[in-house]
């Protein structure tokens, strides 16, 4: 696979969100399954593989501990704190105290001496931005984490972080339907020379053409967090499924399936772009990871713009309760 930064390390440019493996969209996979998808990953040639105390409460990190720490030399691993599990309830703590205490459940869990790679999951605004990286600036001087990430922030944020310890990478949902990084964001990572790691880069399974009728959606499990998501209700995904014609007639033409349509596109938006699709099947990794072949024409990529923007896509990403959580720019949409 081609190679491109993730900060300072060298990775392949199509990581691994493991995230789905135990938690956000519905009942996760069994044991067996999980660690066939992490095992066959590393055999595709993935060295990226993203993780969070939030994913499963610790159980995501577990698993990651688990199935790949004997092969800790393979691969560059990222993880993140500042939103973490609390009594069964999701709570953002950007405290220092927290942060420390954090990692330390972290590298228990994943079965490690170091992270490479450690992203504050959310900017608690109640706590300076410089206190929670002067706390993760402390863990890379103790050698129990080698660089630091921040995820969902703004340019500006960004750019106060970096000023007290050298940036690594920002994490932050982008894909051809999701584009708020293109207000501010990805060019102060061009900037400052920091690489943007894109979680859902397929849309939640909405461009890989896994949803096709509202009847889909309606069988979400209960505990699925796409139920919440405007983009995913009523009228607004009636309207945006019929973006998914034209987008499926672009990937024929591309010669390529609609997911790695979409992460080809995202890898021509920029070298310093790392996509990291998350799935449960080993048939979409194997499919995802060839998407790192694919070369889209510059009509395909003017055609894909213009059919899946800002304007064309119905709904915002977050409900209004996740909303304030969330420090990256937002589009005016009066």
């Amino acid at each position: 696979m081609q190679q491109r930064s993730l900060g300072p390390f060298q990775v392949g440019a199509i990581g691994l969100g493991c995230m789905n493996l135990s938690h956000a969209y519905g009942v996760p996979p069994s044991a067996d399954v999980a660690e066939s998808v992490l095992l066959r990953a590393l055999d595709l040639g993935i060295t990226h593989f993203d993780t969070a105390a939030l994913y499963g409460f610790g159980a995501n990190e577990t698993l990651v501990g688990k199935v790949l720490s004997r092969h800790r030399s393979r691969f560059t691993l990222a993880s993140k704190c500042g939103m973490t599990g609390v009594d069964g309830k999701r709570v953002i703590d950007g405290r220092p105290d927290t942060l420390k205490r954090t990692c330390e459940e972290a590298l228990k869990r994943l079965q490690t001496d170091v992270i490479d790679l450690y992203y504050l999951h959310r900017w608690d605004k109640k706590v300076p931005i410089e206190d929670s990286v002067g706390a993760l600036a402390e863990l890379v001087r103790e050698g129990k984490i080698r660089s630091i990430g921040l995820s969902e922030v703004s340019a500006g944020t960004l750019r106060k972080a970096h000023a007290v310890h050298p940036v690594a990478a920002v994490q932050t949902e982008y894909s051809l339907w999701t584009r708020n990084a293109e207000i501010a964001v990805l060019d102060a990572c061009r900037d400052l020379g920091v690489s943007f790691v894109a979680f859902s880069p397929v849309a939640r399974g909405f461009l890989a053409d896994a949803l096709k009728t509202t009847a889909d959606v309606e069988a979400f499990d209960a505990k699925d967090i796409r139920r919440a998501m405007p983009r995913f209700q009523g009228d607004s995904f009636a309207a945006n499924l019929r973006l998914l014609d034209g987008y499926r007639s672009l990937a024929v033409r591309a010669n390529c399936t609609p997911a790695q349509l979409a992460l080809a596109w995202l890898l021509a938006r920029g070298d310093h772009i790392l996509p990291i699709p998350g799935t449960t099947s080993t048939a979409h990794l194997e499919e995802n990871v060839a998407a790192a072949d694919v070369v889209l024409g510059t009509d395909i990529l003017a055609e894909l713009d213009a059919l899946i923007n800002r304007h064309t896509v119905t709904g915002p990403r977050y409900p209004a309760s996740t909303q304030p959580e969330i420090d990256t720019e937002e589009f005016d949409h009066a």
